[in-house]
């Protein structure tokens, strides 16, 4: 064999050498990384389950009773409930309205269900008077109630979800009850309420969900609570 073609072989096997090393570590970084992702995922899925139980456990359960002995009283009297909430609370909202009107047969209503009113009073007159506008026209009164779901629950000092807060300002102002199922320090909402559920914070990233997640879990056990729940569920 010529010198030159000894050369060139050695060099075809040294390529080929360096070839199956590049495909080990990039194998071996996909696996690490996949790896990684793993570990982190089932870290949250833990982390997020064992915060919903402790969540739970802190909430106040008498403050839900009063608001189950609240709603029936509003029922007896003949009073509506009006619901409020944006974002996913406005969502939550929709699902409350449908499940306080037929299990409980309480008169139930949300602002946001109705797009076409909300976004003309939005582009003619302004979000944060988007709800008094509607409570105002639906002559909302003393007889009434108004149940705000809400991460935050409004604040004056921060500029935030005003809508709500000018929805409680009148709400107060006419004599209707105020209810609550808020996050953080239940806000404005916390402060004029009468019966306010406050879920507790256990992870300041995840107030947003938790929050909203207990909502359902709060407006759930309302609605089926035997003070409360008039017909049964399907399933």
């Amino acid at each position: 064999m010529s010198a030159k073609r000894g050369r060139g072989k050695r060099n075809s096997i040294a390529w080929l050498d360096t070839s199956r090393a590049r495909r080990r570590d990039l194998s071996y970084a996909r696996w690490s990384r996949d790896r990684r992702e793993r570990e982190l995922s089932v870290t949250h899925v833990s982390s997020y389950f064992e915060q919903v139980g402790e969540i739970a456990r802190r909430l106040d359960q008498e403050r839900v009773e009063a608001l189950a002995k609240s709603l029936a009283e509003l029922r007896q009297r003949g009073g509506r409930l009006f619901l409020l909430g944006v974002g996913g609370s406005a969502a939550n909202c929709a699902h409350a309205v449908n499940d306080f009107r037929k299990l409980c047969g309480i008169e139930t209503y949300a602002p946001t269900d109705n797009v076409s009113e909300l976004t003309a009073r939005t582009n003619d007159e302004g979000w944060e008077t988007v709800f008094t506008g509607w409570l105002e026209t639906s002559r909302v009164s003393a007889n009434d109630a108004v149940l705000v779901f809400s991460v935050g629950g409004g604040s004056v000092e921060r500029n935030v979800s005003m809508n709500i807060v000018q929805a409680l300002k009148l709400a107060k102002k006419v004599g209707a009850a105020i209810y609550g199922v808020v996050g953080r320090d239940g806000g404005y909402t916390r402060q004029v309420g009468d019966v306010v559920v406050t879920i507790p914070t256990i992870d300041e990233k995840l107030v947003t969900p938790h929050t909203e997640a207990f909502q359902a879990v709060v407006w759930h056990c309302l609605v089926s609570h035997p003070q409360l729940q008039r017909q049964a569920t399907k399933w």
